[in-house]
Order: C-alpha cells, then structure tokens, then sequence
C-alpha cells in the first residue's frame, strides 16, 4: 500500500492504511492526495521575511563602509535576496478539518475499486473453470494411459532380451520382475489421486466466492507439484505431453488467479 499525501496531511496516512485494510485484503493500492485551492483563490501566498531584508541592507551598507565603496541599496535589491520573499500554501487544512473530506474519498474509490474487482472476478471464475476443466481432460489422458503403459514397457522388455539371446529361452519371471520394478518407479497413481482432490477443492473454493485468491494460490502450487512428479516418472511419450500440456495450463490458471483478490 502506497500513499502519496500532502505534507499538511501527513499525519492522516494511518487512518486512511485503515480504512483500505478494513474493505481490501490483496493487492497493490497506491493512493494520492492534491490539495486544490477553493474557487477564486489562488491557493498560495506571498510572505516577506522583513528582519532578514533588515541584516541584508545592514550588512550591505557595513561592507561599504569597510571598503570605501558607496552605492545606493535599492529595494529591487533586497528583496532579490535570497529567502526574502517566500511563496506558501494559503490556508492549508489541518488534519482534523481534513480528515471527513479524505475518508469520504476513500471509501469512495473504494466503492468503485470493488464493483469494478466483482465484475472482473465473475469473468476470471468462468475463465478458470473451462481452464480446470481442460487440466481435468489431461488428468483422464494420463491415468487412461498408464495401465497400456505397462504392457508396452513389458513388449519393449521381451524385445530387448531376444535381441540379446536370439533363440535361447527367456525367463518369464525375470521379466515380470523387471517390469514390476519398471512399474513401481513410474507409479504415478498416487499423484492422480491428490491431482484430482486439489482440483475439486479448487472448484469448491472458487464457487464459494469471497477472497479467495489466497487459498486458490495455494493450491496452484500443489497441483503443480503433483505434475511435475509426474513429468519426471512418465516413461510414455503421451504421458509426457499430457503433464506438459497440464503444466501450461496451471501456468496459466496461476496468472489468473493473482487477478483476484
């Protein structure tokens, strides 16, 4: 949060930190306050600091007695000084005068800031749902695949060793030994399973409204956990592109919900 406040107005920054605190709960707010003059004025004024006019036409005159030079000191001269002639603010609020008039403005634009968040975030909820809804699709693909995965890993594996021993016999249970190992590393079950219960709470979590970015960032990162153990496990080209595809999607689902609130 960010103020940029008169200096006449300084000392308010805290109450109005409040006031935005009581109705926000996420995101930049950045806020500036210009004073403007009432109709007809012309908001500032002219001062002349006459005991500092006085030192200068004294000094003046003690330099020219000193050095023997005289000359007329004009009042053009003086007043040329430096500090002389001062331009300030003309009735400049005080806190207490000032603060009904920059709460009401507050809460004004904060009226609006929040209209305008509701507005944005019914078109961000209905974005993120078709988005959860495609990573859903690359969920099914994936847990679609994995059991054929399997038995094309065991045909690869019976490939290989009679490439090995050509004609001699092959051990069965060496075989489904192998693949069981194979199987096991690349079990991605687990990880489907708590891919599928972050997206439901997801769901739940958006349909319920509110503030909900926070929660919902959270759960980004779950899922993107959950799809990056399965992009190193995956041993099938099409599993690798379904975790690569579910991995653009989070991508974009987290940009999304940094929009909400």
């Amino acid at each position: 949060m960010t103020f940029r406040l008169p200096r006449a107005l300084a000392g308010l920054e805290m109450d109005a930190r409040r006031v935005v605190q009581a109705r926000l709960e996420r995101g930049h707010v950045e806020i500036a306050v210009q004073l403007s003059p009432a109709a007809g004025a012309s908001g500032q004024q002219v001062s002349v600091d006459q005991a500092l006019a006085a030192e200068y036409l004294a000094l003046a005159r003690q330099l020219g007695a000193a050095i023997g030079v005289y000359g007329e000191v004009t009042l053009a001269w003086v007043l040329e000084r430096p500090g002389v002639v001062r331009l300030e603010e003309a009735d400049a609020p005080t806190p207490d005068t000032a603060w009904p008039v920059l709460s009401d403005a507050v809460s004004r634009a904060l009226d609006e800031l929040v209209a305008q968040r509701a507005a944005e975030g019914q078109t961000l909820a209905a974005e993120l749902q078709g988005l959860t809804t495609e990573l859903r699709a690359q969920v099914d693909l994936v847990e679609a695949r994995v059991p054929s995965a399997v038995t094309r890993r065991e045909e690869r594996l019976r490939e290989r060793i009679r490439a090995l021993l050509g004609e001699a016999s092959i051990d069965e249970g060496r075989i489904l030994g192998e693949v069981a190992i194979w199987a096991d590393k690349t079990d991605v079950r687990e990880e489907l399973t708590r891919l599928r219960a972050h997206l439901e709470q997801f769901a739940s979590v958006l349909d319920k409204g509110g503030a909900v970015g926070r929660p919902l960032d959270f759960l980004i990162q779950e899922l993107n956990r959950e799809v990056n153990t399965i992009a190193s496990k995956a041993d099938d080209l099409e599993v690798s592109q379904a975790a690569l595809a579910a991995k653009g999607l989070i991508e974009k689902m987290r940009e999304q919900v940094q929009n909400l609130e």
